[in-house]
């Protein structure tokens, strides 16, 4: 794996990490790292859980101000169509996938974010899509991923103001799942994720599937979808286990489908 992004996978969890000193900013190397890293993740079948991070002091402050203050539209295109690019491949891990945020997730921080299954925070974690401040919009999935995680008026706010989001206050608006002692977030995350990776995969994955993409449609068409992937599940390996040792009062044992 490259330099800006590593991959470490220990007891069937993947730990993708940024590691741009001194804040994880997102340039297009950056970028480019991600996506081979989640190539890797989502075809390894060692892996049965990803958790996304920052390290110790900082998720993602955002994308390279400094790269981006003199490009053209024709040059800020690629860029943000390369990064939106790369998110849409985080999102669509086809295993549990959990963010652990410390320090500050901003801008493009934020919007990996969001693509995450759940975020766990540092009680000391900011949060925000501080955009505005610039004189641009989130362009990596803010406009479209935070008002359906939180809702259309309260993302509106947050973007509109660029404010930064406490902890606390992101766990009550419903941005992040769970709020730790910074020191706590990422094994917090690692023992999640092993539990998800311990479970039944095709079951995760087919899951994951109907909530993401039902969501995208009419509620008959999701039921159909749901339908389909439900009746498709009965031929595996780990709903014959689920189910007999439910008859047989017993803990299952699922193996790695």
């Amino acid at each position: 794996m490259g330099e800006l992004v590593t991959l470490e996978v220990a007891d069937a969890v993947a730990t993708v990490r940024l590691n741009r000193p001194p804040m994880n900013a997102i340039n297009r190397a950056l970028t480019a790292e991600l996506r081979g890293a989640v190539d890797e993740v989502t075809e390894r079948r060692d892996v049965g859980a990803v958790v996304l991070y920052g390290g110790e002091k900082v998720f993602a402050a955002g994308a390279d101000v400094g790269m981006m203050a003199e490009l053209t539209p024709g040059e800020a295109a690629p860029i943000i169509t390369d990064l939106q690019d790369a998110l849409n491949l985080v999102e669509e891990i086809p295993k549990v996938t959990i963010a652990a945020i410390t320090g500050y997730a901003l801008g493009g921080g934020l919007e990996l974010a969001l693509c995450a299954d759940f975020r766990y925070a540092a009680h000391d974690a900011k949060l925000g899509q501080p955009e505005i401040l610039l004189g641009i919009v989130p362009g990596a999935g803010g406009t479209q991923r935070l008002p359906r995680l939180v809702g259309p008026a309260r993302a509106k706010e947050l973007i509109f103001s660029g404010r930064h989001v406490a902890a606390d206050e992101a766990l009550g608006i419903g941005l992040v799942e769970a709020v730790f002692p910074a020191s706590e977030v990422y094994p917090a995350a690692l023992e999640a994720a092993r539990r998800y990776a311990a479970g039944p995969r095709a079951a995760l994955r087919a899951a994951k599937f109907a909530v993401d993409w039902g969501a995208r449609g009419d509620v008959r068409t999701g039921l159909v979808l749901e339908r389909e992937l439900f009746a498709g599940l009965f031929c595996t390996a780990d709903q014959k286990e689920g189910m007999r040792a439910f008859l047989d009062k017993r803990a299952p044992s699922f193996g790695q489908a």
